[in-house]
């Protein structure tokens, strides 16, 4: 018996089992993104009181201003999974969402175990940008899914159109994100369009009345987004959220893409290979992926965000031309494909070994991103750790400014106790508000004027930054703290 199932370990199915094993190790990181924290406190906060927030409870600056968090239902499976087991929980949910959204990539890619293999990995590189234990990993996995559908409903003539609805509630519960969804969708329904236009012909190109079914629960999933505690407010989030500007022009994640940075250029790679594949396959390309292809790569070369939904939606165009490509390839160089029987005693356990080795460095992997040393040094090396440690102890009076990055940290750690002046939500904070942050930050020739404004009596920003080098010029405020990471100042009238 042990046999037999030893010999069903093929090459092939050992490439794929390697492929997902490596792509878990990757997935598992050290959480420390700046943002999962105030999700984290809002996951309990609804877990404990057992209700939703509707107006802000963790800044003193938009205190009771209503607050459309459209990301509850995350929050709290964020929060679960932190209370369960920690920190390395959550890095365990964050890698089992990551494999989750590529195993429906993998079901939508064609060609051999090695090469969908390659692509998939070529692919992760490329989405892993934005893993973080935050709620739009949920969004990610979405993506995929909605993805897999229409590629079931158009390459393989299987309906399961009747689930896009359900994922959608679910969606505009989990992560504003959606968004994408319906771009995806989009892209599908105008692709059948361009296909029709160009008179092409093939199975993978809907008759007009499937497609008028693809619009029909296009629309009634869009519909039915009312579904959840903001109910209409959810159809304009999203615009609201684009048209802040300083979203546009300060925040990383909303920036156009530096391609200066290598963890960014694996977006290079995998558009330069589906556009090698595409004309090397000989094969037509369909309007759908012409159109996801263009659609996902405007969007990712407006806003780095969008580079993980581009790699979602353009691997299995990638693998549906290298296919034929690599087939041609062969032909020319007059090489056929052999298979070796995968029966043969010693390949079998050469393979068990192959894997048992992959398994034990990928444990490794994992057991040292998740060791509390490993959280506690990655938190002091991105978060003010020890100035935190030092307000928790002297309790500074009044209300604080803080950098924009260590809010949600803050909101972690202090809350209620204190109340933040700003953090991530963005969309709680309009633009002019941030625009007067900013002016803070930099300490501009007002800034006194907007501190005094929101009644802040000491303040928490970067060693080295702009408004703690003012701050060390006023005779009114004096250095309290001082790290590598973080400077505390308060105004003297408090002492």
């Amino acid at each position: 018996m042990v046999t037999k199932t030893l010999e069903m370990l093929t090459l092939d199915r050992l490439v794929v089992v390697i492929a997902f094993v490596s792509l878990f190790a990757m997935a598992v990181r050290t959480p420390t993104d700046t943002d999962m924290w105030w999700h984290l406190r809002t996951g309990q906060y609804i877990v404990e009181t057992r209700t939703l927030p509707e107006a802000d409870a963790f800044s003193h600056t938009k205190e009771g201003e209503p607050w459309v968090n459209h990301s509850w239902l995350a929050q709290i499976a964020l929060y679960g999974a932190y209370a369960i087991g920690s920190s390395p929980m959550l890095a365990i949910l964050v890698a089992m969402l990551v494999v989750a959204a590529f195993v429906f990539v993998w079901k939508q890619m064609e060609g051999g175990p090695y090469l969908r293999a390659f692509v998939l990995v070529l692919a992760a590189v490329t989405s892993g940008v934005v893993w973080a234990a935050r709620p739009q990993m949920f969004t990610f996995v979405l993506t995929a899914v909605v993805g897999y559908l229409v590629y079931l409903y158009k390459w393989r003539q299987v309906d399961r159109l009747w689930l896009l609805p359900l994922i959608f509630i679910l969606w505009a519960n989990v992560h504003a994100g959606f968004a994408v969804g319906f771009i995806l969708l989009a892209g599908a329904i105008a692709g059948e369009v361009v296909n029709h236009a160009l008179q092409f012909e093939g199975p993978e190109v809907l008759s007009w009345q499937r497609w008028r079914k693809l619009v029909m629960f296009t629309a009634f999933s869009y519909v039915l987004l009312v579904i959840n505690p903001h109910t209409t407010e959810m159809y304009t989030y999203a615009l609201r959220t684009v048209n802040i500007g300083v979203l546009r022009d300060f925040i990383q994640e909303w920036l156009s893409p530096d391609f200066h940075q290598l963890f960014i250029q694996p977006f290079i790679w995998l558009l330069i290979a589906m556009l090698a594949a595409v004309g090397w396959s000989g094969r037509r390309l369909d309007g759908g992926d012409f159109a996801l292809v263009v659609g996902f790569t405007y969007s990712a070369l407006l806003a780095a965000r969008n580079i993980a939904p581009f790699a979602l939606a353009c691997a299995p165009v990638l693998a549906r031309h290298a296919r034929p490509a690599l087939e041609r390839w062969r032909e020319r160089m007059g090489w056929a494909r052999t298979r070796q029987a995968a029966s043969r005693q010693g390949l079998v356990w050469l393979n068990v070994a192959i894997l048992a080795v992959v398994i034990a460095l990928a444990a490794l992997k994992i057991i040292a991103s998740v060791l509390p040393t490993t959280q506690q040094k990655a938190e002091r090396e991105r978060l003010p750790v020890g100035a935190v440690d030092w307000i928790e102890s002297n309790r500074p009076a009044g209300l604080m400014f803080n950098s924009y990055n260590w809010g949600g940290y803050l909101i972690w750690r202090l809350w209620p106790d204190y109340k933040v002046y700003v953090d991530g939500r963005t969309d709680l904070y309009d633009d002019a508000f941030l625009r007067d942050y900013l002016k803070a930050a930099d300490a501009q020739t007002d800034f006194e004027a907007i501190l005094e404004r929101d009644d802040v009596n000491w303040v928490i920003v970067e060693a080295g930054s702009a408004l703690g080098a003012a701050l060390s010029r006023e005779a009114n405020w004096t250095n309290d703290y001082r790290d590598e990471m973080a400077v505390i100042y308060t105004r003297k009238e408090l002492e």
